[in-house]
């Protein structure tokens, strides 16, 4: 039996409600729309539009290029480019994970930067890994902590890792957590020199993993891709592997390696 869908069809909130007619009456305009026009659009009072139109701005959600008139801002174009590359990272390379999977019988994970964290956004794995996978799609766990984090740090320009240690003080989770910063930083220039990324054990007991990273068409790192297993099974044969599919899915997105 198909469960109904408990969603309310309308916002709990009723200046969101509000917020979202206004966005959708800019949607409909390319030109920017004077307040006058807007509330009317909308059925609100002019000055109950301009308090909402105000914050609005303030979160760079509607721009406002002259006097008594809005636009859609560019808040909006980068929330838009980011979903649309993690849909497409994801579409991309499940394929791949699946085909790694198939090599590995191990979890094969992708993840992107959220913050001071990983989230897992696609997972690809089958219950004869024999490993119990704690972490599900859209779980989080500490960059420093993972091996796609530490990829997302070694891409990271060194004041950059200093204040995210600061902002974290490096908290472990096992014995073999890296919780300095002068050990990190070492290792962090490790990954930069051999394309991979390991986490040995760092997040989970029991548990190692090794990541390489997917880049888009600007070269810049959207994602990594790992592979956990049991800390004995994890086989040193599989990172090359591993780096061939990250470099695969990184050229469909239209990344151009440059050859070393």
């Amino acid at each position: 039996m198909k469960e109904r869908s408990t969603t309310p069809a309308t916002p709990v909130v009723q200046v969101l409600e509000r917020a979202y007619a206004l966005l959708d009456v800019l949607a409909a305009h390319p030109d920017p729309v004077p307040l006058k026009e807007l509330a009317k659009a909308t059925g609100l009072h002019p000055s109950t539009a301009h308090r909402i139109l105000n914050d609005l701005t303030i979160g760079r959600f509607v721009d406002r290029p002259e006097p008594g008139a809005y636009r859609l801002g560019m808040r909006l174009l980068e929330l838009g480019n980011l979903v649309k590359a993690r849909l497409d990272v994801r579409d991309t390379a499940l394929p791949l994970m699946r085909e790694l999977h198939r090599l590995t019988h191990q979890p094969i994970n992708l993840s992107v930067r959220q913050g001071d964290e990983i989230v897992y956004i696609e997972r690809s794995y089958s219950e004869r890994s024999g490993m119990q996978v704690v972490r599900a799609v859209g779980g989080r766990a500490p960059l420093h902590l993972t091996s796609v984090g530490k990829l997302f740090l070694a891409a990271d320009d060194p004041a950059r890792v200093r204040a995210y240690a600061l902002r974290t003080g490096l908290a472990g989770h096992t014995r073999n957590s890296i919780t300095e910063l002068p050990r990190l930083e070492r290792e962090l220039a490790q990954i930069r020199a051999r394309g991979v990324s390991r986490d040995e054990e760092e997040l989970e007991l029991g548990v190692r993993c090794m990541a390489a990273g997917i880049h888009d068409d600007h070269g810049k790192l959207v994602a990594g891709l790992s592979i956990s297993a049991p800390a004995d099974r994890l086989e040193e044969s599989w990172e090359a592997r591993l780096k061939e599919v990250a470099a695969t899915i990184s050229a469909a997105l239209g990344h151009q390696s440059v050859a070393r």
